[in-house]
């Protein structure tokens, strides 16, 4: 399905249009990518919050919030604004640079890696051709702020929280990055853009999912350690470590934590329908829409249906592995940190290298059906 428009092409010509040099153009278009990509990474949130207390409601049978707005939509947004409210308290004897610039590295890198993110052919902020080592090294500058917020605390809860965090992103990253050169491997391109295009044309069944189906298991379980979601919350586990680094956080710092965590929630969510489940493609093939009711391809209106059907469908499968990590909070236990440790370097990690090997193998054997 080919989605969209050039949006920053149509941005710089209409300006063009309008007597303005292509170099002034490009100066005004810079900004808008950024502020849309912030606005919509916080407007993910604000929703993710919101199905984290209803879905958890219904699994345990209760009601969940329903007096901040209809069904209780504007919690999140009341929760923010006391956030931003509330008295940003810096220990006595903390370390005040670095107790501050922690939450900040943490969150950034996340917001930073919407930027690859394709909700279309032309539906997306930028495509670089390595859009995708990109996602993988902003990702592992967050343990950095983590460890540092830890440190600075003064506290040893905060710093075992620290330490915690740093210990679990680098157990999970080597087979999380394993998980997505597999692929790579069969896109023969680090673009998202190239990934998903590659799984077009067949519908659910072109989908890597089918072709990568270790590879999807270990990206999940890797996702959902590096988001430091159950269970694999051990950087934060409320019944040993208080609440780990964030233990000493109030006001706004605390505020970008929890924000960094569902941002990053939402992103592992996007790049996961990204890579194994076909982007913006649909279910069903559907190579033209406008060949389907005879109507010319290059009409204005027929192209804004096909960008929307294609952030539907990318925001569909968002939500579904959303829900997926909300309903596993409820339903498996905490790990013990030598049990996740395993895991990670015992496990996962043999079983990611084997299928990437694996997978190399096939694509020599195979190179029709593996992106040879």
């Amino acid at each position: 399905m080919n989605s969209g428009i050039d949006l920053q092409g149509t941005f710089i010509e209409s300006l063009q249009d309008l007597g303005l040099t292509p170099g002034l153009a490009k100066l005004l278009w810079m900004p808008l990518p950024m502020g849309l990509m912030l606005i919509g990474a916080t407007i993910g949130v604000l929703i993710a919050v919101w199905l984290e207390r209803k879905i958890s409601a219904a699994v345990q049978q209760r009601i969940g919030p329903e007096y901040a707005g209809p069904l209780g939509v504007l919690q999140p947004v009341a929760d923010g604004i006391k956030l931003v409210f509330k008295e940003d308290v810096i220990p006595a004897k903390s370390d005040p640079w670095l107790f501050t610039i922690g939450p900040a590295i943490v969150v950034i890198p996340v917001f930073l890696s919407y930027l690859i993110v394709p909700f279309g052919e032309k539906i997306s902020i930028t495509d670089i051709n390595v859009g995708i080592f990109l996602w993988i090294a902003l990702s592992s500058i967050a343990p950095i702020g983590l460890l540092m917020s830890g440190y600075a605390s003064n506290n040893k809860y905060s710093l075992l929280g620290g330490l915690r965090a740093a210990a679990q992103s680098i157990s999970y990253e080597i087979p999380l990055a394993l998980a997505v050169l597999a692929v790579v491997m069969m896109s023969n391109s680090l673009s998202t853009i190239d990934i998903v295009e590659q799984q077009s044309g067949y519908g659910i069944l072109g989908w890597n999912i089918w072709r990568q189906p270790v590879g999807f298991i270990i990206f999940w379980i890797a996702a959902l350690a590096e988001c430091e979601r159950l269970p694999f919350d051990l950087p934060e586990a409320e019944e040993e470590l208080v609440a780990g680094y964030q233990t000493e956080y109030s006001g706004m710092k605390f505020a970008l934590f929890y924000l960094g965590s569902y941002v990053n929630l939402v992103l592992s969510a996007l790049v996961f329908a990204v890579l194994y489940l076909g982007g913006w493609e649909s279910i069903i093939p559907i190579e033209n829409l406008g060949a389907l009711f005879g109507i010319s391809e290059n009409a204005p209106w027929l192209q804004v249906i096909d960008g929307a059907l294609g952030i539907t469908m990318t925001l569909i499968k968002a939500y579904f592995l959303v829900f997926t990590a909300i309903l596993l909070r409820w339903t498996v236990p905490r790990v013990r940190i030598d049990q996740l440790l395993n895991l990670g370097w015992k496990f996962m990690l043999p079983v990611a290298l084997v299928n990437l090997l694996l997978t190399a193998a096939l694509k020599l054997t195979f190179p029709f059906a593996f992106g040879g």
